[in-house]
């Protein structure tokens, strides 16, 4: 699957921001899919995961109540909405995905086998 992410800027704190991630393929709906991100000089963290029907998600402690992740199926498609946007939000953004059901419930980015360009989100302060 090829990914692409988008939606990424500059926003002030306590702004909000979706970004979205489009994947190729008919078989979107098998993947479980992911958000990583990555600050400068350092590594790249977990963010926020959806399983295949999108009924299910998990998120790192930092964003919980902040960030919703979702999918569209038909539109092969996940977002995250960012709200209440930190200064320590500021990151390139990663979507990914995983065709194995080991993934559910991961937060390792050695399980999710494909990944997206990034998108950068910039917060200040």
């Amino acid at each position: 699957v090829q990914l692409q992410a988008s939606g990424g800027g500059l926003v002030q704190a306590g702004g909000s921001l979706r970004l979205s991630c489009a994947a190729s393929g008919r078989t979107f709906s098998s993947y479980i899919m992911g958000w990583f991100r990555q600050a400068p000089g350092k590594e790249r963290e977990f963010v926020a995961g959806i399983e295949w029907s999108g009924s299910s998600s998990w998120y790192t402690d930092s964003v919980k109540g902040r960030f919703t992740i979702s999918r569209d199926n038909a539109k092969n498609t996940v977002y995250l909405q960012a709200n209440s946007l930190q200064p320590e939000d500021t990151a390139v953004y990663y979507c990914a995905a995983s065709s194995s059901r080991r993934s559910y419930g991961s937060t390792s980015r050695t399980d999710f086998g494909s990944w997206g360009q990034g998108t950068l989100v910039t917060v200040s302060s």
